[in-house]
């Protein structure tokens, strides 16, 4: 670290940690500093962290005045510049463990690397690859007033969505160049771009690889893109559904698993059949997904987006090449042969989603589940099978004793605690809904 931190010039470093909801905590401090405490192990930062909410608030049930604070150690190999600032800064991405050195097991990249773990443990390495959607969006000071979408370099606003356009795409020419830049300078190893339904709404793919490597890197990303945004007078917002006639955005995550030893994919045979242990993963995830829905769907907001007929899932069918499943098995050759989970958001920690996503599927495969057939046709005409609503999620993820088993009961009880704080908080806010058809007329 310290031969990079002066090859670069590099004065100030942000040491980075993902709470709950994926919003980046820590400590900023100068260069020579951060090697001081980095060799004696004295970054600290309190453990109530991880019980803080969305909006700044922390629930009652989770403060201990007498916690001892947790210390923070650098990922190994973790340095990344800061391609936005005018000064050399640089970024590194935390783990947070007890003064004994233990894990801080409520800690979300924890959570993934013990997922990670299971897998080894049985000879398997998963491997992912999201797809991530945003939206660019008018600079919006007042939260009263509804998202609008930006000027493009026509002068003109986008109307309405243009899937797939490319000169809807080159419309944002400035702000894509920035975000592809700053990738590069931070090793963030994005792919192709397309421009999807909404109007500015866009969706960048990564390359398949290893879960929490990916994770920091999702991570990562969407604090890229939204300086990339601010840079050039707008917002980028990664909210499920910011815009009411819009679609909403997701964080689809393509699935697979090979054996850890010869590297072959597991869920296809030599014939490019679907496998029993493929089957069962997909088995899994329709069992546990949704008491995981928390993890994947995590705000108040996230629930608009799931919705019949809009471009996203309402239920836990899988099928082959069918985007109106929730589980869906892409056209492919034997060694690629994966699934994209298409319920996650956009606004999902991407540590929590990945975990929540792979632990479904190892379940399955550890009990030797049976899915349902795959659905062929629309499968927005059969019955909504996810929670409506964040509460109605938490009670799922409360009763389902198997999941909370392996999620573990602290990281349970800290995620049902921080979002239930939030939902109350989110209920003391009266909507513009309320005012225009409840103000004169009851």
């Amino acid at each position: 670290m310290e031969e990079w931190l002066k090859q670069n010039a590099t004065t100030e470093v942000e040491c980075l940690v993902a709470d709950i909801s994926g919003v980046a905590r820590g400590k900023i401090l100068p260069a020579d500093k951060f090697l001081r405490v980095a060799r004696t192990g004295g970054l600290r930062l309190p453990l109530s962290l991880f019980g803080e909410t969305v909006n700044g608030d922390w629930p009652d049930d989770l403060i201990d005045p007498t916690e001892p604070d947790m210390l923070l150690r650098p990922v190994e190999g973790g340095l990344r510049t800061l391609p936005w600032y005018d000064y050399p800064a640089a970024q590194v991405i935390c783990d947070c463990v007890l003064r004994d050195g233990t894990p801080v097991e409520v800690a979300p990249r924890r959570l993934l690397q013990r997922v990670c773990e299971l897998y080894a443990e049985r000879g398997w390495r998963p491997v992912l690859a999201p797809e991530i959607e945003f939206y660019l969006v008018k600079r919006n000071t007042d939260p009263d007033y509804p998202l609008q979408p930006p000027v493009g370099r026509s002068g003109r606003a986008e109307p309405a969505g243009q899937a797939y356009g490319i000169d809807a795409v080159n419309e944002f020419d400035p702000v894509i160049e920035d975000i592809y830049d700053y990738s590069e300078a931070q090793r963030l190893d994005i792919d192709t771009l397309t421009h999807e339904a909404g109007a500015a709404q866009f969706e960048i793919n990564f390359r398949h690889g290893e879960p929490l490597a990916l994770a920091d890197q999702t991570f990562l990303f969407k604090r890229t893109v939204r300086e990339a945004a601010k840079r050039h007078g707008m917002y980028a917002t990664f909210m499920a559904k910011p815009i009411q006639e819009q679609p909403g955005s997701a964080m689809h995550i393509h699935q697979s698993v090979v054996d850890a030893d010869t590297g072959q994919n597991l869920f296809a045979d030599a014939e490019g059949r679907d496998t029993p242990l493929f089957l069962a993963h997909i088995a899994g995830l329709q069992r546990y997904l949704r008491a995981a829905m928390p993890l994947v769907a995590p705000n108040v907001n996230s629930y608009r987006r799931l919705q019949r007929h809009h471009d996203a899932p309402i239920n836990l069918y899988w099928g082959h090449e069918n985007r109106t499943v929730g589980l869906r098995v892409p056209s492919s050759e034997a060694e690629d042969r994966r699934l994209e989970n298409r319920i996650p958001g956009a606004d999902a920690n991407p540590y929590l989603a990945f975990a929540a996503s792979l632990v479904g599927g190892y379940l399955g495969m550890v009990d030797g589940l049976t899915p349902t057939a795959p659905t062929r046709g629309n499968a927005y005409v059969r019955p909504f099978g996810l929670p409506r609503y964040l509460p109605d999620a938490l009670a799922a993820l409360g009763r389902e004793r198997r999941l909370r088993s392996v999620l573990g009961e602290d990281f349970v009880r800290t995620v049902v605690a921080v979002k239930r704080a939030e939902h109350d908080a989110y209920q003391s806010v009266i909507s513009s809904w309320e005012r225009e058809h409840l103000l004169l007329n009851i």
